[in-house]
């Protein structure tokens, strides 16, 4: 991978984690605090929204941090190797609960006045979004077990080859 494809990877995933810190502090808590004012209905959910909203972020910063350790190992050229499943699984695993956080948001939502159809159909494509990612990086965690695999088989075959030479 390029240098300057990973610097460039590396500055994006700073950007969005400096964003997501920023909702944490603004305004979610903001969020928290003008629910009772702006849809009294809501109030009952007040507490579960914030918390359903620090999980959410807390989900892609994981992603995120997991991203930048694999970057560290394509730069190093270790990436190849099993060291690289636990980040990947670690991905995965987030991705999968930030469905799970975005199916519960949306069952929150649902029942009564206070949140439109639409918006609830919104949350629930994102949660459906986020699940594929889930699945697409499974995928490419299979792509990454061959790979590994083929690398080890081909270090085994050059290490007898140099034996026969």
């Amino acid at each position: 991978m390029s240098r300057w494809a990973v610097l460039a990877l590396r500055v994006v995933i700073v950007g969005v984690f400096a964003g997501l810190v920023a909702i944490q502090v603004i305004p979610l808590p903001a969020l928290w605090r003008d629910v009772p004012e702006e849809a009294p209905a809501m109030l009952p959910l007040r507490w579960a929204l914030l918390l359903i909203g620090m999980a959410m972020v807390l989900c892609v910063q994981v992603a995120l941090v997991c991203v930048w350790r694999l970057l560290t190992m394509t730069r190093r050229d270790t990436v190849f190797s099993t060291a690289a499943f636990r980040w990947v699984d670690v991905v995965i695993g987030a991705a999968v609960v930030e469905a799970g956080l975005w199916a519960l948001l949306a069952v929150l939502l649902a029942p009564g006045e206070a949140v439109p159809p639409g918006i609830v159909l919104i949350v629930t494509t994102i949660g459906a979004a986020a699940f594929g990612i889930g699945l697409v990086v499974l995928v490419m965690r299979m792509l990454l077990a061959k790979a590994v695999a083929l690398d080890s088989t081909a270090t085994t075959l050059r290490a007898e080859l140099d034996e026969v030479i």
